[in-house]
């Protein structure tokens, strides 16, 4: 349990670091690659996001959805990136390779579809190499460049209130 403690306060502050450097521009580019953070505790269907990338007429194949959850021994679909606690070390380090692979992804959007301030959640959106980050939570405002203030069950509101906003950034 002690162990577990210091590993959480290590990550934190991991995730503390990443948040205090300076951040670069976002780039006036329009939008080709989507990643999606999911909280499989509060919102799972993969396919509404999948869905709603084709109505934006998003259809590289580079997107990728992934979710998390708490449960260490969750059986997923193999078609589906699911990761948990145990995939992450010390100081930030992930050991998952998908994870790796999600973060290290120059997405040009990255959207975190969670609102519960749940650590590992945060060190992979402040991990992630997006461009632009969009998130539901305000638990830390440093970790997004837009806020759209709704609950995971809303997400034909979410859906919407992001077209528009990507729409007045001139992103799609």
């Amino acid at each position: 349990m002690i162990l577990k403690a210091f590993k959480e306060k290590s990550n934190r502050k991991f995730v503390n670091q990443l948040l205090d450097a300076p951040k670069q521009a976002i780039p006036n580019n329009k939008l080709k690659t989507v990643g999606v953070l999911l909280n499989a505790d509060e919102f799972d269907d993969f396919d509404v996001f999948r869905n709603y990338l084709k109505e934006l007429n998003l259809t590289s194949p580079k997107h990728k959805i992934i979710a998390f959850t708490k449960d260490d021994k969750f059986e997923s679909s193999q078609w589906e990136t699911y990761f948990s606690p145990k995939d992450f070390g010390w100081k930030g380090k992930l050991n998952n390779i998908d994870l790796e692979t999600f973060v290290k992804e120059d997405y040009d959007i990255l959207i975190s579809y969670y609102k519960k301030d749940v650590l590992e959640l945060n060190l992979v959106t402040a991990i992630s190499k997006a461009n632009f980050k969009v998130g539901l939570s305000r638990a830390d405002e440093r970790m997004y460049d837009l806020f759209i203030d709704v609950n995971p069950t809303e997400i034909e509101l979410f859906k919407t209130e992001l077209k528009k906003y990507l729409n007045i950034l001139n992103k799609l």
